[in-house]
């Protein structure tokens, strides 16, 4: 009797085991994810009191979901650890933008903004401008940008500089 019984449990142990490797592997992509880098980051002063950031950023969306964007967001954090929200650009605003201020140079990449997509399996560069009410000699020795993007289910993701 129990010679049997140890079969028929190690049997059912491993039909589980199965089924759970099973149901894992199909849900392998379901989960979203949206890893970054920040490709380059350019600062310019706007007068002696407020500032500029362009950040340019390539993201990845490696899931099996469409992912849309709800809001996008940038902070820096000094060296001291304190942290300053930017105000992000309006898309319709870049082209006066780098017009006005040719210290950042040549926009390279659309704005990631509200509504843009990221299709499932794809990665795009884009890139985020931000004012800042802080000189541009405290932005140039900051510790680092954060680009937070989140999409429409609330999830947040964090691109970070360094």
């Amino acid at each position: 009797m129990s010679k049997n019984f140890a079969i028929a449990f190690g049997i059912g142990i491993a039909v589980i085991a199965l089924g759970m490797t099973a149901v894992l592997f199909m849900q392998r992509g379901s989960r979203m994810e949206l890893p970054g880098k920040i490709l380059k980051v350019r600062t310019a002063p706007l007068d002696e009191n407020s500032s500029v950031t362009v950040i340019d950023f390539r993201v990845t969306n490696p899931s099996d979901v469409l992912f849309m964007v709800r809001s996008v967001s940038v902070e820096m954090e000094d060296k001291q650890g304190k942290n300053y929200l930017g105000q992000v650009a309006a898309e319709m605003d870049l082209k006066t933008l780098f017009e006005g201020v040719p210290l950042l140079g040549e926009k390279f990449n659309d704005a990631l903004v509200t509504r843009n997509r990221i299709p499932p399996h794809t990665s795009t560069d884009r890139m985020v401008a931000a004012s800042f009410q802080a000189p541009e000699a405290m932005l140039a020795g900051r510790k680092r940008f954060i680009v937070r993007i989140e999409e429409m289910d609330r999830t947040s993701f964090e691109l970070s500089e360094r």
